[in-house]
């Protein structure tokens, strides 16, 4: 089954500013709950591109680590990417990030689809723990954009 989050956010921020720090793999870790262990493990540049893959080490749960390893499928400057899951933990993994300026700021919406593995033991591990665990990282994720960006 195939599952999916919305979430969309105001960063007040310009445009380019707001691109440089999301398009920039090293800045995962920052918006990223220091529980889930987050670690990139490739060298990654400064900005992204289409093509590049970047290998991590997460700790959803119970502190075991896994590698979970992503491509940057699509990339179109100041407007949207796509990483999209190679290695991990789901079926799939499709996560959009469209930025769009407005005269408030930057208007940020992220769309994840995703399948979890395992067929209906899936289903019943998405309803009682992986998709509440999804939403808890991008709430987190919601509070450190604020901080860094203001409200």
């Amino acid at each position: 089954m195939l599952y999916q989050l919305k979430r969309t956010q105001l960063v007040k921020t310009d445009l380019l500013t707001c691109w440089d720090f999301f398009s920039s793999p090293a800045n995962l870790k920052l918006i990223t709950p220091d529980y889930m262990g987050f670690d990139v493990l490739t060298e990654v540049p400064d900005k992204m591109y289409e093509g590049l893959f970047i290998a991590y080490i997460v700790k959803p749960v119970a502190g075991i680590p896994m590698q979970w390893v992503t491509e940057i499928t699509h990339v179109k400057d100041l407007s949207f990417f796509v990483d999209e899951q190679r290695q991990g933990p789901y079926t799939i993994w499709h996560h959009e990030h469209h930025f769009e300026e407005t005269s408030e700021g930057v208007l940020m919406t992220d769309i994840v689809s995703y399948v979890v593995p395992f067929g209906i033991l899936g289903r019943v591990a998405n309803s009682m723990m992986v998709r509440k665990k999804i939403e808890e990282i991008f709430d987190y994720r919601f509070k450190k954009v604020e901080e860094l960006f203001g409200r």
